[in-house]
């Protein structure tokens, strides 16, 4: 398999999380990407099911057995993907046109994560033409909204705890997520809250603005309080080895209807980076009281977080990431484990018990740029590490 030519095949299929905006075309959502997958998992004779999630946005998993099938008493290893890019507002490159230069392919989502996709289907492929060689079940599960809530994988997790699955009958017992790591062993990150905190005021006319409140700038107090939480406070909360201190920032700030009105309501979103182990709740309370305390209760209202995600902690995976470096080094890169700050789609495997680490081709330095992209070379050393880890048993 050309696994250069299937990932340019991938990026030639727009899939952009609409990242919780209203619009629309023909780029958004992942349906495209899904049937191509279809299409590839059906010629290749391996059992799949497409899980609807959302309209429009289908997981899809496939399955293959060893001779000592996942049912009959084998181990069941999941390689793990997103179909979803980031939005390609912005870009210098043309977007959906995949381009191949020095060594590398451009376009959006090369590096994130269809690079790292092209890479597992690719040792995914390999292994279905030669199953006596695989070390119990390997299943390929490839979810939506990563970029935007982890949706897609908290659903794998309700279809093995369910039992609505006849491919995911349970938990895995190891679990490989796609993201650039530069083949490193991702055995920690961050997790993250955001929510939404809102003043608000009287709408007048401009002309006459002591008639009224200017939510705006009823803001601007909070906006200080915030960025002296930032820098003296959250990062004073904790430290990980791997992936060092909390964070709080601002991210998104909107208010008014138009310059000749008094603004009645000023919106910000913030994004509070957990460490492994932290309760997402307890993030948001501490923030919470430290307004208070500032400001006044009275001043502001935080809205439910819209987003919680766990970070991925690295007391359950030491065995399996000692595995994957192994394999790697058998196929001569020198792997480690490494911690990052920001998350996955581990999130949601790792507080449901499994053992997870996150591996793929690419720098996480080049996702979500305006010229997106991924070595070549990087591609064919990934699919080699996952068919190599794949076909070894542990400690083998």
């Amino acid at each position: 398999m050309d696994v250069v030519q299937t990932l340019c095949d991938l990026v030639s299929l727009p899939s952009v999380n609409p990242m919780g905006r209203n619009v629309q075309g023909d780029q958004y959502l992942e349906y495209r990407v899904t049937e191509y997958l279809e299409r590839f998992f059906s010629g290749i004779g391996a059992a799949f099911e497409r899980i609807t999630v959302e309209p429009r946005r289908d997981n899809i998993i496939a399955r293959i057995d060893g001779p000592r099938s996942a049912q009959n008493g084998g181990p069941l290893l999941m390689f793990e993907v997103h179909q979803d890019t980031v939005p390609v507002e912005g870009m210098t490159i043309e977007p959906w046109t995949p381009l191949r230069r020095d060594g590398r392919i451009y376009g959006r989502g090369a590096c994130d994560i269809k690079g790292g996709m092209a890479s597992m289907l690719a040792a995914f492929k390999r292994l279905a033409a030669e199953p006596e060689k695989i070390q119990g079940s390997l299943l390929m599960a490839c979810s939506v909204n990563e970029e935007f809530g982890f949706t897609g994988a908290t659903d794998l997790v309700r279809l093995w705890e369910s039992g609505e699955s006849k491919l995911l009958p349970r938990m895995p017992d190891a679990i490989i997520v796609a993201e650039p790591t530069s083949l490193d062993v991702v055995v920690a990150h961050k997790g993250v809250s955001r929510w939404l905190c809102r003043t608000r005021g009287k709408a007048v006319h401009s002309s006459r603005p002591e008639l009224g409140e200017n939510a705006i700038c009823k803001m601007g107090p909070i906006l200080s309080a915030l960025d002296r939480y930032q820098k003296e406070i959250v990062s004073e909360l904790g430290e990980h080895p791997l992936v060092g201190r909390p964070t709080l920032s601002v991210g998104v700030i909107s208010g008014g209807i138009s310059v000749n009105t008094v603004p009645d309501e000023c919106v910000i979103q913030l994004d509070r980076r957990l460490l492994p182990g932290e309760d997402p709740d307890a993030a948001v309370r501490h923030v919470h009281d430290f307004l208070v305390a500032e400001v006044g209760a009275e001043a502001f209202e935080f809205e439910m977080a819209y987003l919680h995600a766990a970070g991925l902690p690295d007391d359950n995976n030491a065995a399996l990431a000692e595995e994957m470096c192994a394999a790697a080094k058998r196929q001569g890169v020198a792997s480690k484990p490494i911690g990052v700050l920001y998350g996955t789609d581990a999130a949601a495997f790792g507080p449901a018990g499994g053992a997870v680490v996150v591996f793929g081709p690419g720098d996480i330095g080049q996702a979500h740029t305006v010229d997106e992209w991924v070595e070549e070379a990087q591609l064919s050393r990934a699919a080699d590490i996952l068919y190599e880890f794949a076909t070894h048993p542990a400690g083998g």
